[in-house]
């Protein structure tokens, strides 16, 4: 039987692109690798979005630092995000051994180790300081970090809105926090009436759910100076692109804030580039890890926002690659506009296990495997592909022994991780925070203003009591008269503005 006979021929020619393209392995066929048969991505279809899934163990992370490598050779540049803290190896040459050769001469790769050029990022620690002000955070996604319902994320908003038409800046979470105090202390009440349709309860709810944020040390992620997310979209001297790697493991325990922050760079990246349409090559691919962590309990408001922004930022440039364990995880909205997919093993021990395995098996076009026996099967740092071809259509299912990165499959020390962030260029842009005069400052002058109209109120009334001509003072003047009472006046004209403070600010903190 000729080669152009064998079955697996047809799904290999699906593959054979005349343009650029990323190799991500051989194809497998009744459990034989067919280095002759290489499955891969037509570059300019990169930014049409892609999804990577599979069960825990099952080689995702590989995948991307896979397909990050062969990007950053084509002078595109990446963003990944490092939840367990084992990327940073893409920054060094990996290690040659008996299972990379081994990987390397089954799927027909000429492996050889090199590292890539690479900026470390952090969110709370660990690399260059990524910050947002509150402001450009906005209502939406700050309500999904706070854990707001639909109702209190309407509210936040309005929240928003008076701030904004007051000229009180949010910059971190101490201005939002004053400003939703006063709205619920005595003298901001009017105010908050005026809002409409925000009540006392709801904006007490917000300042709890604020506060208890900045317990749980995240007030140091909002602030300035701000990220430029442009930083993203540099080149190396050499022509390769820049990958940059966001550090997550010092906020592994909260999930809703990373994953809503990577949201946030999208959005930011949507917000600041100019329309391009479709390029021969994309301008930044961006991994979302954890994507799950994303979805789970978002609002209408927040989903409508993300598909939104999926929809649209492929006409920006850049492409977006979710990854997860399985497709059910991303909606189906979502989901839709995923043109290159990335399938690992799955496991079916459990019935909802065998339930998200048909599931998944139904998102694929129609195949010559038999899917559901093949997904359960894969080894690790295998998969399941199916990409978009050069013309846009989907090619055919193929089941695929992946390549082996070329850089460390690890995390590079600790002491070289911090060398590369302090010897950045970046870091002295970033890494100590501004604060500036913003909403908690107004606000403060405002009470400091209130104390000093208070001790001088006690200090007019202690004026008119003046003694009176040619006759002996009686004792009570005397003690009137005396140091001790003025003394006494004032200590309680300041108990009295700290009061009005009080009522004003209420857990807020003077500056130190």
């Amino acid at each position: 039987m000729s080669a152009t006979e064998q079955p697996w021929a047809e799904i290999a020619a699906g593959y054979a692109f005349d343009g650029a393209a990323l190799d991500l392995g051989a194809l497998l066929w009744d459990g034989a690798c067919h280095p002759d048969a290489q499955v891969r991505i037509p570059l300019p279809m990169l930014n049409r979005h892609g999804l990577v899934a599979g069960a825990t163990g099952t080689g995702k992370t590989k995948t991307l630092q896979l397909i990050a490598e062969q990007l950053s050779e084509h002078g595109v540049p990446v963003f990944l995000a490092d939840i367990k803290g084992d990327v940073s190896g893409i920054s060094a040459p990996g290690q040659d051994g008996e299972k990379v050769r081994e990987r390397a001469g089954q799927v027909g790769q000429d492996w050889s180790a090199s590292g890539f050029p690479c900026e470390f990022y952090g969110l709370g620690g660990g690399g260059i300081p990524i910050r947002a002000t509150v402001t450009s955070f906005g209502p939406v996604l700050l309500s999904k970090v706070l854990r707001l319902n639909q109702t209190q994320e309407q509210s936040l908003g309005l929240i928003f809105h008076y701030a904004d038409a007051k000229g009180l800046e949010l910059v971190d979470l101490k201005d939002l926090r004053a400003v939703v105090a006063f709205l619920v202390s005595d003298l901001g009440k009017p105010e908050l009436k005026g809002i409409g349709g925000l009540s006392t309860a709801t904006a007490g709810v917000i300042l709890r759910a604020i506060t208890a944020l900045e317990q749980q040390g995240a007030g140091g992620f909002f602030g300035e100076p701000e990220f430029d997310t442009s930083e993203f979209l540099r080149t190396a001297a050499d022509g390769r692109g820049v990958v940059s790697v966001l550090e997550l493991p010092a906020v592994q325990d909260r999930p809703q804030l990373f994953s809503t922050f990577l949201m946030w760079l999208l959005a930011d990246l949507y917000g600041d580039l100019p329309e391009v349409g479709d390029l021969d090559r994309p301008k930044l691919v961006f991994f979302f890890d954890e994507a799950h962590l994303l979805f789970n309990g978002a609002s209408k408001a927040f989903l409508e926002s993300v598909t939104q922004t999926v929809r649209l930022i492929r006409s920006k440039g850049v492409g977006i690659f979710f990854v997860t364990q399985t497709p059910k995880d991303v909606p189906a909205d979502v989901l839709a506009q995923l043109g290159n997919r990335v399938q690992h093993a799955l496991r079916a021990f459990t019935p909802d296990d065998a339930k998200a395995l048909k599931a998944t098996v139904r998102t694929f076009p129609n195949s010559a495997y038999d899917l559901e026996e093949v997904l359960t099967g894969l080894g690790t740092g295998e998969a399941v592909v199916t990409v978009l071809g050069e013309k846009g259509a989907p090619t055919p299912v193929a089941a695929t022994r992946l390549r082996a990165p070329r850089s460390l499959m690890g995390p590079i020390p600790a002491e070289d991780l911090a060398a590369a962030v302090k010897g950045s260029p970046l870091y002295g842009r970033y890494a100590e925070a501004v604060d500036r005069e913003s909403a908690y400052e107004k606000l403060t002058a405002e009470q400091q203003a209130a104390e000093a109209a208070a001790e001088r109120a006690v200090s007019e009334k202690e004026g008119a009591r003046a003694p009176r001509e040619k006759e002996e003072p009686s004792l009570v003047e005397q003690v009137v008269g005396s140091g001790l009472f003025r003394s006494l006046a004032r200590s309680v004209g300041t108990q009295l503005g700290r009061e009005i403070s009080r009522s004003v600010f209420g857990t807020a903190r003077r500056r130190r």
